[in-house]
Order: C-alpha cells, then sequence, then structure tokens
C-alpha cells in the first residue's frame, strides 16, 4: 500500500487537537529567535524531558542548532496575535512583546499559562524535521485558558465533559 499523499496527511493531522507554543532561544550571534510551533510534547518525568519539532528547511534551524538552551511558552487563549506575529517572518518578532530572560538567556515570554526552560538534552534528525529534547530546568505556570489549534484554525477550549480535571 502506497503511503498516503503530503496534503491528505496534513489535513488528516489537522484533525489532531494541539496546544500553540512560541520556541525561543539566544542564538549564538546573541541575537533572540522564536518561532510559533505546536509539535511541542512530553516526553518523561524523570528525568524531565520534552521534546518539539522544527523543519530542516526552517531558517531559525542554525539558531537552535547552536543555542544548548531554549523556552518553550504555551500561550493564552488572549496570545493569538503574538502566535501569529512568531508564525510569521517579521522582523523583529520581540518588538512589543512582554518577555525576561530565562536559563542561558532564552527568552521567557509573560502572560502565558505555562512555560518550560530547558537545556538541549538531544536533537536528532528526522525526516524533514529536527527533533530537540529538552531537560527541563524550570517550569512556570498560571490559570487561564490555552490556545489550541485544530483543523487549520485557533479555537478555545470549551467546557469539560466531566466533573474531573
Amino acid at each position: 500500500m502506497p503511503p498516503p499523499e503530503p496534503a491528505r496527511l496534513r489535513q488528516a493531522l489537522g484533525r489532531f487537537t494541539t496546544g500553540v507554543t512560541i520556541v525561543t532561544c539566544v542564538g549564538s550571534d546573541g541575537a533572540r529567535t522564536g518561532l510559533t510551533v505546536n509539535s511541542f510534547n512530553a516526553l518523561s518525568l524523570e528525568p524531565a524531558l520534552i521534546l518539539w519539532s522544527l523543519r530542516l528547511a526552517s531558517p531559525s534551524l542554525a539558531a537552535f542548532m547552536a543555542a544548548p538552551h531554549f523556552a518553550v511558552n504555551v500561550l493564552a487563549r488572549d496570545q493569538l496575535a503574538l502566535s501569529q506575529r512568531f508564525a510569521r517572518p517579521t522582523p523583529d518578532r520581540f518588538s512589543g512583546a512582554a518577555w525576561q530572560a530565562g536559563e542561558g538567556g532564552a527568552p521567557v515570554l509573560a502572560g502565558c499559562v505555562a512555560s518550560f526552560e530547558c537545556v538541549r538534552h538531544a536533537a536528532h534528525e528526522a525526516g524533514d524535521h529536527m527533533l530537540f529534547i529538552g531537560r527541563v530546568l524550570r517550569v512556570h505556570e498560571s490559570a487561564g485558558a490555552p490556545l489550541v489549534y485544530q483543523g487549520g484554525a485557533y479555537r478555545a477550549l470549551g467546557e469539560p465533559l466531566s466533573g474531573e480535571g
């Protein structure tokens, strides 16, 4: 059986709801780099590891390969405009964004529902992406609804389906 066509695969993958993050670092030249990412996942609790992926063709790949630290900022529902800014090729994506330097200088954005300050544990090429595995050094969280993405659109979570959670 032949593999699915890329467009069909992308459409089917879009059925899976993901959180929206902005991953940041400071490149070897000292410049801040950040981009919107929805390929973020938990990997391990002990040790504390997370992972995310970046296209090999991304202009940001060199900065993340050179940076020993990065931060994953999980966006709040009211940060849609910030997500869109970091998803586009904007000259200074950080202009007007509130942030502070985290581990290794990686920008930790204000107003997020969670952030993970990491040191790179490993990077593995897989298909047309680079998988980054980070060892979590610090975590921050706050109350609030996350921004989510599903079916090619930003969305907000609805009410819980049960009394749990």
